[in-house]
């Protein structure tokens, strides 16, 4: 199974990028990854924006990749439902398993029509570059509890 995550905007921070790079790196000792940053719509309409960003999304996606969507009112997950919810996809034949991380106006309702699932990391509210970091370390853990390593304990 393919793993991809995209996001829009820069990351602007060294720090983050440091995460980011560390994470990343990590993950795709146990799965393909690609990290696509997607052009922001910072000088829109809000509407507007989450309309085009939620068009280039979706020209990323293959038919076949199920799409999940980060956003704070999805569902929570623990680190070991996540590594399951994982291990489902992984086993049951999912080519390709895409996250979404919005920009600073959400998503469009096309965007969340088109998920499979809606997953929140926190009932707290992060920066959006913040989370990118958090989604690849999740991604990372989710990989060694499949693999019963010790990482998670």
């Amino acid at each position: 199974m393919k793993c991809r995550v995209i996001w829009f905007g820069k990351t602007r921070e060294t720090w983050i990028k440091a995460g980011i790079d560390e994470y990343a790196g990590r993950v795709q000792r146990y799965l393909p990854l690609t990290v696509d940053e997607l052009k922001d719509e910072k000088d829109a309409e809000a509407a507007e924006g989450r309309r085009r960003e939620g068009e280039r999304l979706l020209k990323q996606l293959p038919p076949q990749a199920l799409l999940v969507v980060l956003d704070e009112r999805g569902q929570q997950m623990d680190s070991v439902a996540f590594a399951q919810f994982i291990g489902r996809h992984r086993d049951g034949g999912t080519p390709e398993l895409a996250f979404a991380v919005g920009g600073a106006y959400g998503f469009s309702d096309e965007v969340r029509r088109r998920a499979a699932k809606l997953l929140s990391l926190s009932a707290m509210t992060f920066t959006h570059q913040m989370v990118r970091p958090f989604l690849l370390e999740q991604l990372y853990r989710a990989c060694t509890i499949l693999n019963n390593e010790p990482y998670h304990h």
